[in-house]
């Protein structure tokens, strides 16, 4: 699962690590809880490199009701192919969603103790998830924009805190999985794959980040908590 992330590197850093991207003009607040339901920052492969936001939780064309995106803020990568309300948008609507840490609940030896951590690149740079993209017409014929965030199999690293992770694609799969000429599933696949785990580093952090109504540095600040040993390289703090 992925259900909370982060973006908040500013916009020169965010434009350094995304070469060729247009962003938008207006300076983007950082973000240190972003939930589902929000906007977030999205680059299509129907619009070039150019930055756009769009709703988290994604409805499908056909969907009768919202509230369906409720239920579709991940998609799982096994699964693309097949499941309706991700197919069409796998082949035709894909795209990559602007982050820079995201947060997962590590469950704790005694059943039900659960730890938030946050999770980030080695290097601290802002990186992309891989995601799906749809448009829905809204009653008063305005088309809403929500996309979904893929999730796969978890590496190393986060096996210690959760069985899924999402995809976090490498600069060099941006092309690939962007490019509109490409929609057969046996070409994509082989991009849904876990980041390595040498790559990564995790942190646990405090339970404010459990209310998405807190949106403040605070949300990833390292706690005092002792982390677990682990496997070589699996849980370091930053």
């Amino acid at each position: 699962m992925c259900e909370r992330f982060t973006l908040h590197t500013n916009a020169s850093e965010l434009q350094l690590a995304f070469k060729g991207f247009i962003f938008p003009d207006d300076e983007n607040e950082p973000r240190y809880n972003i939930a589902p339901s929000l906007n977030i920052l999205t680059v299509s492969n129907e619009g070039g490199k150019r930055v756009t936001p769009a709703k988290w939780g994604l409805i499908p064309f056909w969907a009768k009701e919202p509230k369906i995106g409720n239920r579709l803020i991940n998609a799982r990568a096994e699964t693309l192919a097949a499941k309706p309300a991700f197919r069409d948008a796998y082949r035709h609507k894909r795209c990559l969603i602007l982050a820079d840490g995201f947060f997962e609940w590590k469950k704790e030896p005694d059943g039900a103790t659960k730890t938030p951590m946050y999770v980030t690149l080695e290097s601290g740079k802002p990186f992309a998830f891989a995601g799906l993209w749809d448009t829905w017409e809204q009653a008063d014929g305005e088309r809403l924009r929500t996309c979904t965030i893929i999730t796969t199999a978890p590496n190393e690293l986060m096996a210690e805190i959760h069985s899924r992770m999402p995809v976090i694609l490498p600069e060099e799969a941006y092309g690939p999985w962007l490019d509109p000429g490409t929609g057969e599933p046996e070409l994509l696949n082989g991009l849904l794959t876990a980041y390595p785990a040498d790559k990564m580093q995790a942190h646990p952090v405090s339970h404010t980040v459990n209310s998405p109504r807190n949106d403040t540095p605070g949300c990833i600040d390292p706690t005092d908590l002792e982390v677990p040993e682990g496997p070589p390289q699996q849980l370091s703090l930053l």
